[in-house]
């Protein structure tokens, strides 16, 4: 007998029946009675006090104050990938013309990090920091690992902020923009 199971996807999306053939016989898969990753990431921004809007059961978005500006942060749970994705854009929209410069600045700054990536949408020209905490095997994501990932966002987006600047508003190459982000003083005057 062939039981039907409903597995919940991305909001958009309608929940349906998964089946999947192993051997001989059908062989329903069950989803693993786990913790939201999103109620972690809820609980951080009760406890900050951001706004947040839990936009469905797979989703949330948080705004958070910077120190260079406002930051947009989606986290959105993945089931299927098993992996909470991450995505914080900033008040930057890139005009066409400088279009070319932002992207090989986003591929000068790519090569340094470890973890995580900007992007530039092209449709729109909105700059953002991407990151996946990936928990397969039916891992739940812990308040310091949701915390973690969070704090890496905000970091590199504070971090790499001025080097946007300096090409959109003052014409600045991609290298000497990033030369000039990461320039750090040392001692006082």
């Amino acid at each position: 007998m062939l039981r039907q199971v409903r597995v919940r996807l991305l909001c958009a999306e309608r929940p349906r029946t998964l089946r999947v053939k192993t051997g001989m016989a059908l062989t329903d898969i069950v989803p693993s009675a786990r913790i939201n990753p999103l109620d972690a990431v809820e609980r951080m921004a009760s406890v900050n006090d951001w706004t947040f809007e839990r936009a469905c059961e797979d989703e949330i978005n948080i705004l958070i104050r910077g120190k260079a500006t406002d930051y947009q942060v989606s986290f959105t749970w993945m089931g299927n990938l098993e992996a909470l994705h991450l995505a914080c854009a900033f008040d930057i929209k890139v005009p066409e013309r400088r279009r070319t410069e932002v992207q090989q600045l986003i591929a000068h700054m790519n090569e340094q990090m470890w973890i995580g990536h900007f992007d530039l949408w092209p449709d729109d020209g909105m700059v953002m920091f991407r990151h996946a905490l990936v928990l397969s095997g039916g891992l739940d994501a812990t308040d310091e690992q949701c915390k973690a990932v969070l704090g890496t966002a905000l970091d590199t987006c504070e971090r790499y902020y001025p080097a946007f600047q300096f090409v959109l508003w003052a014409g600045k190459t991609a290298r000497e923009a990033l030369d000039a982000a990461m320039f750090e003083t040392s001692g006082e005057a």
